[in-house]
């Protein structure tokens, strides 16, 4: 199964569209979505594009190949107004035998694991910045955000495929990346 996963819209059409373009590339399976769909939030800027009314219909036209969690920036106003279910804190993937951990990162995080077994993935967003890494057993991903990305990093998003993890810039160069061991 090949998952993409997209993270921190933060209402940017824009750059949302630029996601889903690059979905119609890739041909996943599913559309993981970690979370912070619509509201810029408090502490970050109004991003490039912002426009939360297109993105609602953007994702809404995805609904059936969209799993979603909630982030820290969504409301039971979001949920009103997208199509699909986002307002779990988290969600469990089953691909290949492995678990797929999927939170935004504000209540789970890489710093707080939930009971996860060596081989798990563990999938957030929150940070704004790309992880691919193991520790102590367990994949570590964060695909990083689309919209308004930290540390100097490009937007991206992840993908999850075929015994790896690889968090792709907008431009296909791979930023980080990971392979899960047998």
């Amino acid at each position: 199964m090949k998952l993409m996963l997209i993270s921190d819209i933060h209402g940017s059409a824009a750059w949302l569209r630029r996601a889903l373009e690059k979905a119609d590339e890739e041909q996943p399976d599913y559309l993981i979505m970690v979370g912070d769909y619509l509201y810029h939030g408090p502490r970050n800027p109004l991003p490039d594009g912002y426009d939360p009314k297109e993105a609602i219909h953007l994702l809404n036209s995805r609904k059936e190949r969209i799993i979603a969690v909630r982030g820290n920036c969504d409301s039971e106003v979001d949920q009103m107004m997208l199509e699909f279910p986002m307002m779990g804190d988290y969600a469990v993937v089953l691909d290949e035998g492995r678990r797929i951990f999927v939170t935004h990162g504000h209540l789970h995080s890489m710093d707080q694991l939930p009971p996860l077994k060596a081989g798990d993935v563990f999938v957030q967003g929150h940070t704004h910045v790309p992880v691919a890494e193991k520790q102590e057993g367990i994949y570590l991903v964060n695909p990083g955000s689309i919209t308004l990305p930290k540390e100097n990093y490009p937007p991206s998003y992840g993908i999850l495929h075929a015994g790896k993890a690889e968090i792709k810039s907008f431009e296909g160069k791979v930023i980080k990346s990971i392979t899960f061991d047998e």
